[in-house]
């Protein structure tokens, strides 16, 4: 499995499942941020935008994920006052400028985008900008990959770890993985070569019966990662358990604010109701995520659901398996 959505991307990309022996079989798995914010996480979001007074600012891929009723891009539509950034500092700016008003971050990601996060709430901090809060789902890679291992008729054999986020968590973190389920993990670039490289190495594991973590991706990423990041976001967060769409709550997968920094979590400024819903599409995101089914099984599969109407968030991102699916497999690629 390889779990990041980037991957997923470059996998389709260069054609790599067309070269390989129909013995190995590789399947997506929920490491698309975007993908796995729940339903009732967007209507919070979507809540939020909809609040007089307030400006929510988020990644661009969160705009068009639908929750129950609305998406962002929705409320947009309607004159609500909804930004897409590239990083959360930039609210900083918004917010100084625009003190009578509250700019809220949606803040979702793994490792990677977390420590900018962090940062721009101690930034925040110190500078004494108090109408800025952060609506935090951020999650955390190696607990859904413990989570996966032990998920029952799944057969995993090994893991494909993500470049970027190991830059940050580095080698050591995926150590428990592999010690507590008995499967090898080997962390890998984006280009071709370096995927191809790495499943070579899962797969020697695999037929020589070795568990371990092989780094593939020396090069940027070091067994400890970068620790500045990591105490920044120890400084600011606390690891809790994390709800996935349709896959439920992982243990100890999220992180919460700590009690110091409750004056930036905008849940604590707003409440806004949220319920608890069914996702009536008929939209398999869940399965897909956990690799139990292709896209190409969900009835919605480029018919109701496609990259100009995406239903599920599995569509609507960019790196989104079913977006891979669409683009590069239903045409031919493999």
């Amino acid at each position: 499995m390889e779990v990041c959505g980037t991957h997923t991307m470059a996998i389709f990309r260069h054609g790599i499942k067309g070269l390989l022996p129909p013995e190995v079989e590789m399947v997506s798995g929920p490491g698309c941020p975007v993908c796995v914010t729940t339903l009732e996480d967007v209507d919070y979001a979507v809540g939020l935008a909809e609040t007089e007074g307030v400006i929510l600012a988020t990644f661009g891929d969160m705009m068009r994920v639908p929750g129950s009723k609305s998406s962002l891009e929705a409320v947009r539509s309607r004159g609500g006052e909804v930004m897409a950034v590239y990083t959360p500092e930039t609210c900083l700016e918004i917010a100084r400028k625009q003190p009578d008003r509250q700019v809220v971050f949606l803040g979702i990601g793994f490792e990677t985008t977390t420590p900018t996060v962090a940062a721009t709430i101690l930034l925040a901090e110190a500078l004494g900008i108090n109408n800025f809060s952060v609506f935090s789902r951020s999650k955390t890679i190696p607990a859904a990959l413990l989570y996966l291992a032990g998920y029952p008729k799944l057969n995993l054999n090994g893991f494909l770890c993500p470049g970027h986020v190991s830059v940050v968590i580095g080698a050591a973190a995926y150590k428990p993985v592999v010690e507590q389920a008995g499967i090898p993990a080997v962390i890998a670039g984006f280009d071709p070569q370096d995927i191809l490289l790495a499943l070579l190495q899962l797969i020697k594991q695999v037929v020589s019966n070795e568990a371990r973590v092989d780094n593939q991706y020396r090069r940027v990423v070091s067994e400890l990662g970068n620790q500045k990041a990591q105490e920044m976001v120890a400084r600011v967060f606390e690891t809790a358990d994390a709800d996935w769409r349709g896959i439920g709550v992982i243990p100890l997968s999220g992180l919460r604010f700590r009690d110091a920094y409750q004056r930036f979590n905008a849940e604590n400024r707003f409440k806004i109701k949220v319920e608890r819903v069914p996702d009536s599409t008929g939209c398999r995101c869940g399965e897909v995520l956990l690799g139990k089914i292709k896209p190409t099984q969900c009835a919605l599969f480029g018919k109701a659901c496609d990259l100009q109407n995406p239903l599920g968030a599995c569509m609507v991102s960019s790196e989104g398996t079913c977006a891979a699916y669409l683009r590069y497999a239903a045409r031919g690629v493999k």
